[in-house]
């Protein structure tokens, strides 16, 4: 493959103090957060079942194992990795599981939380698998043309096979189901950033200015506009408008982080706007959608019940400050996607606001100290790749916790950890593999006589 090699020399960060390893504290983290997850199992099946579930000690063990693994690994291989963000992954993938038990038990025909737990162990395994084979981040800029090849390919399979609920984006064979662009947008997040990085020069200092914009060279936006659009287009043929959604909101931060220039972000959000308003006009799934958020409660008028939004809305009212407890609530009425989608309505009912504040914050921190990394690391790649990352799990709460809120209409996305999807769950934890070793990288101290600019190893 093509190596994307750099052209300016980036100045270094400024110097600051030196950072501990820390790794007791993500160790105590990690069983505090491995601790709430299984208390909120055992008071699922309390609630519930009135008994402690007869699987609680194997739960008990999967977790703290795969918790053990996961802070060796990166106790051996990244040992100046940031000290949250195993924690938060662990406490956030825990809470997915103890919300999708306390709704198995509800719907006994559609138990899904045995096949989640395997995925999130696989999740966990190729988050160790991660961390202690790539030692370097740089060497991920070589790959740039086949990661973008692959994330091309990847969008691109599920067309050839049926739509499910409305959109081509599952695989099914042999009995297993995967959506194959849970993987291409980490694909996609590599290739922008080595290609932004290696012509950052030519982003920042040519282009026609036409009023305050100063316009990108068509020499360096021709091949990235058309992979961007070619795989936008694949979505909207697969009408997988919330991965759409991701990937034109990457693009943009990406490009602005990039050049610096905020008109960039301006121009994103008139192309989204314009962009969602033909879409939403002429394609009719997504009309339906639309039509559903502009008046959620238009289905119980009419006398047909309500909707899933609307349910979303009343489980919402339903929990208030406190919640109504863990078992206690009535989200499974919102039906088959309220595992996936909708699983944030089952915790604003059952932990309330103040929950739902909380689990918010997890991601927050998630998402912070993924742009921290990014702002310490002295190598572009290593700066954008980490921008790029840490923006998909932001976006990805941003357009589910908007949607099954009513901010904006629903898109279809499964929440980061929280929700039930093997390839979602799998693809969050090798995010977070690649934030602890860019974090690594950007906390590990400089030899003696490094001024910056080559990265960090």
């Amino acid at each position: 493959m093509t190596a994307l090699t750099a052209q300016v020399t980036e100045p270094a960060p400024p110097p600051g103090a030196p950072h501990a390893k820390r790794r007791g504290v993500e160790l105590t983290l990690l069983a505090g957060a491995v601790l709430i997850s299984v208390l909120g199992y055992l008071c699922v099946g309390l609630a519930t079942v009135g008994h402690l579930p007869p699987q609680a000690s194997r739960h008990a063990a999967g977790l703290a194992v795969a918790a053990l693994l996961a802070h060796l690994a990166v106790r051996l291989r990244a040992p100046y990795a940031d000290p949250l963000l195993l924690p938060i992954a662990f406490l956030l993938n825990g809470l997915g599981l103890v919300l999708i038990q306390r709704l198995d038990l509800t719907t006994p025909a559609h138990l899904t939380a045995g096949d989640q737990l395997l995925w999130s162990g696989l999740g966990a395994a190729l988050f160790v698998v991660a961390v202690a084979a790539l030692r370097d981040h740089r060497a991920l800029q070589r790959y740039a043309y086949l990661a973008v090849a692959a994330a091309l390919v990847l969008m691109l399979v599920p067309v050839f096979f049926p739509a499910v609920n409305g959109a081509h984006i599952w695989v099914r064979f042999a009995g297993l189901s995967f959506q194959p662009g849970e993987f291409a947008k980490i694909l996609l997040a590599v290739f922008f950033a080595s290609y932004l990085a290696a012509n950052r020069t030519a982003l920042a200092l040519t282009g026609r200015r036409i009023w305050r914009l100063r316009m990108l060279p068509g020499r360096v936006m021709g091949p990235i506009l058309a992979i961007w659009l070619l795989s936008v287009g694949v979505l909207v043929l697969e009408r997988d408008l919330g991965t759409s959604l991701l990937f034109f909101g990457l693009f943009v931060i990406m490009l602005f982080t990039a050049t610096g220039r905020i008109g960039w972000i301006a121009v994103g959000l008139v192309l989204a706007g314009v962009g969602a308003y033909a879409v939403g006009t002429f394609e009719p799934h997504v009309h339906g959608r639309v039509e559903d958020w502009l008046n959620p409660f238009a289905s119980i008028e009419q006398g047909r019940g309500p909707g899933q939004l609307a349910q979303s809305l009343f489980a919402f009212g339903a929990g208030g400050l406190l919640g109504s407890g863990l078992g206690h609530g009535q989200s499974f009425l919102i039906g088959f996607a309220a595992k996936s989608d909708f699983i944030l309505a089952t915790a604003g009912e059952e932990l309330g606001l103040a929950g739902l504040c909380a689990i918010l914050v997890l991601y927050a921190l998630l998402v912070a100290r993924g742009f921290q990394a990014g702002l310490a690391l002295r190598d572009p790649f290593g700066r954008l790749l980490a921008t790029g990352l840490a923006s998909i799990v932001a976006l990805q709460v941003f357009v589910i916790a908007g949607g099954v809120t009513g901010l904006i209409p629903l898109t279809g996305m499964a929440m980061p950890f929280l929700a039930q999807g093997g390839s979602s769950v799998v693809t969050n934890w090798i995010i977070v593999a690649l934030l602890v070793r860019l974090s690594d990288c950007a906390r590990r101290p400089r030899p003696l006589g490094d001024s910056g600019g080559g990265g960090a190893g």
